[in-house]
């Protein structure tokens, strides 16, 4: 198995110039190299047996205002490392490497603005290697006209190694169901581990029942809108010394419930050495209850704390498909004006619910809308997220005075939500019975077709009336699906799509995961929901996974 180790430190990887390090260079810049503080490698198997190997990658930024022109050669000493470690170079490599006993030499003819890497290697513990065993892994760099700053990087043999397992957990579930999720974790390393943070992130239909006095709760709500981001975090500090060979479980409820909105779900849960934690929100909020979340030890298995041998068995993944839907209703706009005026008016949809639907995965559109503008009248100003297309729906260059717009949501629209999109039309002519529409529903490249997920296709489109003074008598607008409009068409002639929520959201906490064989992690992946097939979502960042 083969590991790879960001080697951009956490305080910065930074290319500096050099103003005065010396009379004589006061212009040359001066590069700051960088690798990881520290990488561990796991113990060498013995005799017979292939080493796991550890990718170890040393990088320069420059942040000066052009490129380096001039051939930099960078150089790593190997001889610390001998009965410590074996090194190769990484198959691929950026620059022109050589790799000898004593040393690594890599040469670029240039440094371009920005990040470069330097070289990459390939750790793996001696044969005679002893656990605990240390060595420094220093590179330099010179060229003329430039100073480089030094990187070192401690190699250690051993370490931590916190492995978490996979909690049996139901994909199909209701609104309202509750399910258990059982935290067991080992230390499957060489070093004791001094502190352990639980992180549990969920998405927006899935709540985190129970809350604790250790553990930080936080959403992630974007511009005013709980569901831009789709996440809620919870981190729990777990004290105590978390010895090597020795399985842990949590002590203590924690219940999963899925909230009335619930559709396509996800949870994450990691456990992390105190301090390697991804960063809390600023917002995050700690309860008073008087309950601690506890550890216990389930059963044995057979100081200095050091980085975790393998980051990426400390975190699970799940995907929830909950029995639900969202009704998407377009709604119908009215509006009078006399020949040469100009009228505003908001075109759009709004979600019934009962669910909410995100894309997170892949920041698909979740829905489109597809708006056709009445005879006689000619768009002067369109919102952002909007452009206009010919009659038949095909591309056209120029957006203003297209007969027909298509407007798009962005990857998530939430329960009770309202997509307004605020266009300004001028009135050119009178056409009597002129009228137009508003469709909502998927992508198609004719227009719009309803979604899966959408139970009731026939309140998908709306009519749009612009009756002209002096026009005579025009037809009432009617929607095609829905009873009474609740158009938020107002006077506001903002320059973009205005997304407003009908109801608060559900505080719940956020996640997201991998369903086991009925899913495809990586990059997008579809789940069964609602008779229809939806994209769940999965978490885009953290430290190690």
């Amino acid at each position: 198995m083969r590991k790879r180790i960001s080697l951009l430190a956490a305080c910065g990887v930074v290319a500096a110039v050099g103003l005065a390090a010396a009379p004589a260079h006061a212009a040359d810049p001066v590069f700051t190299l960088a690798g990881p503080a520290e990488v561990g490698l796991r113990p060498h198997p013995g005799q017979n047996t292939a080493p796991q190997k550890t990718s170890v990658e040393f990088r320069l930024v420059n942040d000066t205002a052009s490129a380096f022109d001039r051939q930099s050669t960078f150089t790593i000493d190997l001889s610390g490392l001998k009965g410590i470690a074996d090194v190769a170079l990484a198959k691929q490599q950026g620059s022109d490497c050589a790799l000898t006993e004593a040393a690594v030499t890599c040469k670029r003819p240039a440094l371009w603005k920005g990040e470069t890497t330097v070289v990459d290697l390939d750790l793996s513990a001696a044969e005679d290697s002893k656990a605990g065993a240390t060595a420094d892994l220093t590179v330099t760099g010179k060229a003329e006209g430039a100073t480089f700053k030094a990187a070192t990087t401690k190699v250690r043999v051993g370490g931590p190694d916190l492995v978490l397992e996979r909690a049996d957990l139901k994909a199909e579930q209701k609104p309202g169901d509750k399910q258990p999720l059982s935290i067991v974790f080992a230390n499957e390393g060489t070093e004791s581990v001094q502190g352990v943070v639980l992180e549990m992130r969920t998405t927006h239909g899935i709540d985190l029942v129970e809350q604790y006095d250790n553990c930080s709760y936080s959403e992630d709500p974007s511009e005013g809108r709980p569901w831009n981001t789709g996440w809620s975090t919870v981190q729990c500090l777990l004290e105590g010394e978390y010895k090597p060979g020795t399985v842990y479980g949590v002590d203590g409820p924690l219940t999963l419930k899925a909230a009335p909105h619930a559709f396509a779900d996800g949870l994450t849960y990691a456990v992390y050495a105190s301090g390697d934690q991804p960063k809390a929100a600023k917002t995050s909020k700690k309860p008073t209850g008087g309950k601690k979340l506890a550890v216990r030890e389930r059963a044995a298995k057979a100081s200095a704390q050091s980085v975790d041998l393998d980051p990426w068995n400390n975190l699970q993944e799940f995907d929830f498909r909950t029995k639900n839907s969202a009704d998407l209703v377009a709604w119908p706009v009215a509006l009078a004006g006399g020949a040469g005026e100009t009228v505003k008016a908001d075109f759009g949809f709004r979600n019934n619910g009962p669910a909410w639907v995100a894309y997170l995965r892949s920041g698909e559109s979740v829905a489109r809308t597809d708006i056709v503008i009445p005879a006689g009248t000619k768009v002067t100003k369109v919102p952002a997220g909007c452009h206009g297309v010919n009659a038949d729906g095909t591309a056209r260059e120029q957006t203003l005075g297209a007969p027909r717009y298509f407007c798009s949501t962005g990857h998530v629209v939430g329960e009770r939500e309202k997509f307004a999109y605020p266009f300004e039309l001028k009135i050119e002519q009178v056409v009597a019975n002129a009228a137009g529409s508003v469709s909502v529903g998927q992508w198609t490249p004719e227009g719009t077709k309803g979604q899966p997920w959408d139970p009731n296709h026939a309140n998908d489109k709306a009519s749009v009336v612009i009756s002209a003074k002096g026009g005579g008598a025009t037809p009432s607008p009617t929607a095609t699906a829905t009873a009474s409009p609740t158009a938020t068409a107002t006077s506001s002639a903002s320059a973009t799509a205005t997304a407003t929520s009908g109801t608060t959201a559900n505080g719940g906490l956020a996640a997201t995961g991998s369903s086991a064989g009925t899913l495809a992690l990586g990059g997008a992946v579809l789940v069964a929901a609602g008779g229809g097939l939806v994209l769940a979502f999965r978490r885009k960042n953290g430290t190690h996974a």
